[in-house]
């Protein structure tokens, strides 16, 4: 980009395609980024190269590319290792939105590198670019009640109780995409991670 030395974020969305999907807990990420996607007035459009819909943007004085794999979650790798090869993006300057088994329902959680918690979609992609060194937006969905399997859970939708809370969680994520963009993760892990 002639004249512009900052460089690109990649905002990676994670989920399912498929209308099945939409409203699951595994689609979370989709849904941040569609939100995130709405704040600076852009729409969608399918990007052949990376499998992948994208827009891009500007997010403050950041170059952006917000993203959506158009691969099932445990794919995500090859869309989201063709976007950072197309948009010469470091992975130090990609953040991924996903749901997260490990952080309760309401909460969000910054983190950069570590490992995937059996996610499948973080675990296509850590393999895929070779470094697990990349930000993850930690959208929590909470454990599964009883004796409930994880992978029915995530793609069951929300509970009515959560449904009511959910635009709230999903604006604070896709705060909290902007604030690690503006902030850096220290400053903004400060900011996100109020007790």
């Amino acid at each position: 980009m002639s004249g512009d030395f900052v460089d690109t974020a990649l905002i990676v969305g994670l989920g399912n395609p498929g209308s099945q999907y939409e409203r699951t807990r595994h689609n979370v990420g989709f849904v941040v980024a569609e939100t995130i996607a709405a704040r600076v007035g852009g729409k969608f459009s399918a990007h052949k190269r990376s499998n992948s819909d994208v827009v891009q943007a500007r997010l403050g004085d950041r170059p952006v590319v917000i993203a959506k794999p158009r691969s099932y979650m445990n794919e995500s790798g090859g869309p989201v290792a063709g976007l950072v090869r197309f948009f010469s993006v470091k992975p130090v300057n990609m953040i991924v939105v996903h749901d997260e088994l490990d952080v309760d329902f309401g909460l969000v959680r910054l983190k950069l590198g570590g490992g995937e918690g059996g996610h499948n979609g973080l675990r296509s992609i850590s393999k895929s670019l070779a470094t697990k060194d990349y930000l993850r937006v930690r959208v929590g969905v909470g454990r599964p009640p009883g004796r409930m399997d994880a992978a029915s859970y995530v793609l069951k939708p929300f509970a009515a109780a959560e449904r009511t809370e959910l635009g709230i969680v999903v604006e604070e994520a896709a705060d909290a995409v902007e604030l690690l963009l503006k902030l850096g993760l220290e400053e903004a892990q400060n900011r996100v991670h109020r007790p």
